[in-house]
């Protein structure tokens, strides 16, 4: 996968055309998204950031659900943000959702003209396509404000799945540079043993995808 410092070629590249067809063909495998989102529970006046936010349809999703909150989002791929700012405008919310272009590994609250840092961070299927996801984590967690939470959702291990599919779906998902990667939860594991914050886990359609939300200390 592209380091940081080319992460935005390489996402321009990797999206340019799907970007188009990414959301109609996305909704029948990364499983989990909507959950999480109905979990969020947002409180008025939270802010929410959506990392790798993509064509901004979990953003609009939340904005719509929690209409008292304040909801950002950013992405690497330029390309990406063009469909995300077309969905945004599209949905009525072009002036409540503002998207940028920026990395995991250094956006911030600034950046959007906050003068607090975010009291929500959502990664939604990211991790598992980045190679320095530990610095992406690190730096999400050092945006959060005190007691924050970072929510995740991603691809699990399939544990409760038949070993054909799983071979399968690992076999096809190594195209685009991403797999599960159990290190995460053992990260956030040994933050929360640290007392850094708090953890909690669950499967998703029996290990097809997983929820984590990381609770700061605070």
């Amino acid at each position: 996968m592209a380091t940081a410092k080319d992460a935005h070629p390489a996402m321009d590249r990797m999206y340019r055309w799907t970007r188009h067809v990414y959301d109609a063909s996305r909704k029948y495998y990364l499983l989990g998204r909507d959950a999480l989102i109905g979990e969020l529970n947002v409180q008025p006046g939270e802010t929410v950031c959506e990392a790798g936010c993509g064509t901004a349809r979990n953003l609009i999703l939340m904005a719509k659900r929690y209409p008292e909150g304040r909801f950002f989002g950013f992405d690497a791929s330029a390309e990406m943000l063009k469909t995300a700012s077309a969905s945004v405008e599209k949905a009525g919310l072009k002036d409540k959702v503002p998207l940028l272009v920026a990395l995991a590994q250094d956006f911030s609250a600034a950046k959007f003209g906050l003068d607090a840092k975010f009291d929500r961070i959502v990664f939604s299927y990211a991790l598992s396509i980045m190679d320095d996801w530990q610095a992406a984590v690190d730096h999400a967690l050092s945006e959060l404000k005190p007691g924050g939470t970072l929510h995740v959702v991603d691809f699990g291990d399939q544990k409760g799945l038949p070993g054909w599919f799983k071979w399968l779906l690992g076999a096809w998902l190594k195209q685009f540079h991403v797999r599960f990667r159990p290190e995460v939860k053992a990260y956030f594991e040994s933050l929360a043993a640290a007392g850094k914050g708090s953890i909690a886990y669950r499967d998703v359609s029996r290990g097809y995808a997983y929820i984590l939300n990381f609770k700061l200390a605070g």
